[in-house]
């Protein structure tokens, strides 16, 4: 067996309908357990970046909004791009579907995963801050075994999700489009995320704090122009996704037809692949804000999910699917390219490959600081600059590997994170509810 097909089946094992369970079960049961606190505080949530987004109430490393923009640098990334397209090609027009409902619900898992992350998070001895499910597992509920294998699995992951997909993804779009070498890519990019990894989670902070808001709103702005150009398509486009997130697809041009158990299974990876509600990454960056109101930080921190997928991914998917580009046969970038393209002559797919790559970008700086935090919680801190080194060269690296093995070994990884955090999370639902409760 190749380790194409190896990875494969394992892929299929770890993301089969007990994982799809899991995810959904868990943001489900925890929405009923906080009454629904996406709907009833989103707009408390959104103030709460505006009014105290630069807060210096508590202890911490970063303010609340860049801990937050560090979190949305590692989500907003090329899922949002070749993320959405990919759901799309594999699963259908039904997949977004699936990718929303995991979404409303993963608003409320990633609440928790960030109140959590700062009521049990540690000063190290350098006086940096040190959290996430690797240390509400152990001190939550005592599972110290289960906290150790978290960590690994997010050292782990960091290489797939944080740098080799984001290289590759970038490489792709600059190779057909810009004719630039891949490996040309995958230097300059190993070498710009070096700069600003070296400087730690404060300099992290900074740096995302500027990039992130620019890149959102370019992006945005340019699927807004897209959808304006084919505003007649719109209506066709989300009854598609509606039809089939309930009937199959049929094959359709290059389309090759999906059943709505693919649109299902790949509408929900890739939305977790997307804004990372369940995996646990995105508390570590929560974990270092400057807060002594680990509620006030899981409202900021549930933001991050409705601008990632509620907003850019469906900008996303209403391009692919109003400009008849889903048909094309395309995955990946290539297909978000050609919807870009296809909508915008000219200047569409320029949105896409500087998208495309600044999201990349952002995206290898937060997973940098989240493996570097799993790696340095088993070996100490003295991991830190070897892993540093290590995520660089897979950057590097990632540029020439092929799109299938590189998704499914990330969908892997994402599995194995997402598994001991949410027995975290349902372990400990009390306490979060109580923590609640008690705060607002």
């Amino acid at each position: 067996m190749s380790a194409d097909q190896f990875i494969s089946t394992l892929n299929s094992f770890v993301w089969g309908p007990y994982m799809l369970l899991l995810l959904v079960g868990t943001g489900l049961y925890l929405s009923i357990r906080l009454k629904f606190i996406q709907f009833t505080r989103l707009p408390q949530a959104l103030a709460l970046l505006v009014k105290h987004g630069r807060s210096e109430d508590g202890s911490g490393d970063i303010p609340p909004v860049q801990a937050l923009t560090t979190a949305l640098s590692a989500t907003i990334g090329t899922g949002n791009i070749a993320g959405v397209a990919t759901a799309i090609f594999l699963g259908g027009p039904g997949a977004v579907f699936w990718m929303w409902i995991c979404a409303v619900f993963g608003m409320a898992t990633k609440f928790a995963e960030a109140v959590l992350a700062v009521k049990y998070r540690h000063l190290l001895p350098d006086g940096t801050m040190q959290g996430g499910p690797m240390r509400y597992i152990a001190e939550g509920l005592g599972l110290r075994w289960l906290g150790w294998l978290f960590a690994l699995m997010g050292s782990v992951a960091a290489f797939g999700i944080g740098s080799m997909v984001q290289s590759n993804s970038v490489a792709v779009v600059l190779r057909q489009h810009c004719h630039v070498p891949e490996g040309v890519t995958g230097v300059v990019l190993a070498l710009m995320t070096g700069v600003v990894i070296i400087g730690g989670i404060k300099r992290i902070g900074k740096v995302t704090e500027k990039i992130v808001p620019v890149m959102g709103i370019f992006y945005v702005a340019g699927a807004l122009v897209v959808l304006c150009i084919h505003a007649v398509h719109i209506p066709e486009a989300l009854m598609l996704i509606l039809k089939h997130a309930f009937q199959p697809a049929s094959a359709a041009g290059g389309f090759a037809g999906a059943a709505v158990s693919q649109a299902i299974r790949f509408g929900v990876a890739r939305g977790v692949f997307s804004n990372e509600a369940g995996l646990g990454s995105a508390p570590i960056a929560h974990a270092a804000a400057r807060t002594s109101d680990p509620v006030r930080q899981g409202l900021i921190a549930m933001t991050g999910v409705f601008f990632d997928t509620i907003i850019i991914c469906s900008m996303t998917a209403l391009v692919i699917l109003s400009t008849g580009a889903w048909k094309s046969g395309l995955t990946s970038s290539a297909l978000t390219y050609l919807a870009f393209e296809t909508g915008l002559p000219g200047i569409g797919g320029l949105v896409v490959t500087l998208g495309l790559a600044i999201f990349a970008y952002s995206t290898m700086i937060g997973w940098a600081y989240y493996g570097e935090e799993c790696i340095e919680y088993i070996f100490g801190i003295g991991a830190r600059m070897p892993y540093r080194f290590i995520f660089c060269l897979a950057i590097a690296y990632g540029a020439f590997q092929k799109v299938d093995f590189v998704w499914n070994f990330s969908d892997t990884m994402n599995g194995a994170m997402a598994i001991p955090n949410l027995i975290g999370l349902i372990g400990l639902t009390s306490i979060l509810v109580k923590e609640t409760e008690s705060r607002l």
